[in-house]
């Protein structure tokens, strides 16, 4: 009696032994497959945030511009990959005027290594940048072993010489333009070679490692507008142009250092203009020659369309929006 009694409770306590270990071994097995909310289960991994689009700069792309005038031509390197692209007449030359101002300076710094110029020679080459004084850009030349040689030869003085083979130039040469013959500011460059000036001028071998910040900053400070109250005879406002088509997310991201070359030249009737600008990532150059009458203002606006055509990612392209055509200038 007792071991009948034995063997039902015993398979009385296996059913129920059973009964509890159902619910437990399914709590277990719900934990494990995550669709518990409780602690200890495997949470989801969310999704990876989407990297942000690199910041605004200024690419190769096409440029389109209502021009009228003599001569129009732009180049862009890359200061990264060094890679140079422009119109298709980028080697072509036009006379530099206060643009090579900026390599004048550089020039006449870098030879005095880490000797410290006079107090008035410090000034002289800090108002031939930021006010593009003929004046105090002469006093630095000199300075720097310039000589006006008039002469016919197509051979450039030294200061221009060294720009050439320091800076790797291909297409500068002597200006002949009777009787400036010699002169600095009739030096002929090309868009490709002046942008090669500016990434000279931004990585240091044109004024060296002690002035080279010094020469970039003084760049970044130019100041003044095309406006007549700022136009002087011999000196004059240079902040216009690239700057003035380049959008606050490229001017946030750090200094744009720039140095422009304008005069009427009133033998041939027109105006010559050239715009140079460069960062850390690149280096712009247009240059222009016009008709006096169209006026300074135009030049300016020619530079600064140039300049917003190139800005990549242009405004509203995630939203693919088609870009504006070009209006007249």
């Amino acid at each position: 009696m007792r071991s009948r009694v034995t063997l039902v409770l015993a398979i009385t306590a296996v059913v129920l032994g059973g009964v509890l270990l159902v619910p437990t071994a399914y709590a277990r097995l719900a934990s494990d497959d995550g669709g518990g909310g409780g602690g200890g289960g495997t949470s989801s991994v969310a999704a990876p945030a989407p990297a942000p689009p690199p910041p605004p700069t200024l690419a190769a792309g096409p440029v389109s511009v209502s021009f009228k005038g003599e001569f129009f031509s732009w180049a862009l390197l890359d200061r990264k990959t060094g890679k140079i692209s422009g119109s298709p007449n980028m080697t072509a030359t036009s006379s530099t005027e206060s643009m090579i101002k900026a390599w004048i300076v550089s020039d006449y710094l870098r030879q005095l290594g880490d000797k410290e110029p006079s107090a008035a020679m410090k000034e002289a080459a800090r108002f031939a940048i930021i006010d593009s004084n003929d004046g105090a850009a002469n006093k630095v030349y000199a300075a720097a072993g310039g000589s006006y040689r008039a002469s016919t030869s197509s051979i450039p003085d030294p200061v221009i010489q060294r720009a050439i083979k320091i800076c790797g130039l291909t297409d500068t040469k002597r200006g002949n333009v009777k009787p400036y013959t010699g002169y600095w500011s009739f030096t002929r460059m090309s868009p490709r070679d002046a942008v090669r000036v500016g990434d000279c001028i931004a990585d240091g071998k044109a004024a060296g490692p002690k002035w080279t910040k010094w020469v970039l900053d003084q760049m970044s400070k130019v100041r003044g507008t095309t406006a007549t109250k700022d136009q002087r005879a011999s000196s004059g406002g240079g902040r216009w142009g690239i700057i003035d088509g380049l959008p606050k997310s490229i001017t946030a991201q750090g200094p744009v250092s720039m140095k422009n070359g304008w005069t009427p030249i009133y033998g041939d009737g027109t105006w010559h203009v050239n715009c140079l600008a460069v960062t850390s990532k690149w280096s712009l150059a247009v240059m222009l020659r016009y008709p006096i009458r169209t006026g300074l203002d135009y030049g300016a606006k020619v530079c600064a369309s140039v300049t917003t055509q190139l800005v990549t990612p242009q405004p509203g392209a995630a939203l693919k929006v088609p870009q504006q055509p070009v209006g007249k200038l």
